[in-house]
């Protein structure tokens, strides 16, 4: 009995050395990404299975985190990265080339970045509810001139979503892009710091429709079991966003940075982003996408603005928001 109770000591004791003798992978992430209800948890699970490593994520905001660290970065891997924030981050030099195929993506738009890998994708839309708006607008056009709905926005200083919003009144209204919010200020009931705040609003019922994603109303659908969350579907176009992930060149584990890059392309790590992230995968798994996804309406034609093209416009675009809310 003596020497089974020595044994089990010992063995518990080795219990924390055994798993630090596993390598670590950092993976800077935004706050939604390693909550219970984003997809973290699932990729960091099939991962591990695969790597014998552990993989941990170190949450909070990217671009500011790896402008302030530079190469002295603990990150070997940043997952959440936007389009309208490739650039600066670019230029930090901090990234490798990630390594995959590019031609493999499905995407409706060319993607030729071989830095920056997307792994989910969506378009912006405004979302409301068919028991509040029985006559949805038609057209971003129609949207300007109708007086009797009230929609929640994001600020475009502060959130993703609402800086891809202040990009597509750019690319559908161009040089009327300031006289267009100004017309649409008085449909604007608030503007929230972020998302979440703006679509607490309108599951609340304080707003009749919200800036969001077509692809929001598949959480209503299938979590829910709700139909009545509807996207509005422009002939304009809608803005296409894309979130991205890259490996860091200094990383002290290459191997694994590159294995995680590899992984990001799996069926099982594509499987993941539709109900986990609520947005279509990069790539799409063969098995298709979730019951719903097919019911959802989607627009026929994408808007975007190249990482260069998006950095020229945003000051002039901002200025443009600014006078028109003013």
């Amino acid at each position: 009995m003596r020497y089974s109770i020595i044994a089990t000591a010992l063995f518990a004791f080795a219990q924390p050395a055994l798993a630090q003798d596993k390598p670590v992978l950092t993976v800077y992430a935004p706050d939604y990404f390693g909550s219970e209800w984003g997809p973290g948890p699932a990729i960091e699970e099939g991962f591990e299975a695969r790597c014998d490593c552990d993989l941990e994520y170190s949450i909070g905001a990217l671009l500011p985190r790896l402008l302030l660290e530079g190469e002295d970065t603990k990150a070997d891997i940043v997952i959440g990265f936007n389009t309208d924030v490739t650039k600066r981050a670019r230029e930090t030099w901090l990234f490798a080339p990630h390594g995959q195929d590019n031609a493999s993506l499905d995407l409706p738009i060319e993607w030729t970045d071989d830095i920056f890998l997307p792994f989910n994708w969506g378009h912006t839309a405004f979302v409301y509810d068919t028991d509040r708006v029985e006559n949805p607008p038609k057209s971003f056009a129609e949207l300007l001139e109708r007086d009797d709905l009230k929609i929640v926005i994001q600020d475009p200083r502060t959130s993703a979503s609402g800086l891809a919003l202040l990009l597509w009144v750019k690319a559908v209204f161009g040089d009327e892009a300031g006289a267009a919010w100004k017309e649409l200020d008085d449909s604007i009931l608030t503007v929230t710091k972020g998302w979440s705040e703006s679509y607490g609003m309108f599951t609340d019922g304080e707003a009749d429709m919200v800036l969001s994603y077509t692809t929001s109303p598949a959480y209503h659908l299938i979590a829910e079991d709700d139909p009545t969350v509807k996207a509005a579907i422009f002939p304009e176009g809608h803005y296409f966003m894309t979130e991205l992930v890259a490996q860091v060149k200094g990383t002290g584990q290459p191997d694994l940075a590159q294995a995680f890059m590899d992984y990001i392309l799996t069926e099982e790590f594509q499987s993941t982003i539709p109900t986990a992230n609520w947005s279509l995968p990069a790539k799409m798994p063969e098995a298709g996408l979730p019951d719903g996804f097919d019911t959802l309406d989607m627009p026929e034609k994408a808007l975007f603005y190249d990482e260069n093209e998006a950095d020229a416009l945003r000051e002039p675009a901002l200025a443009e928001w600014l006078e028109a809310l003013s």
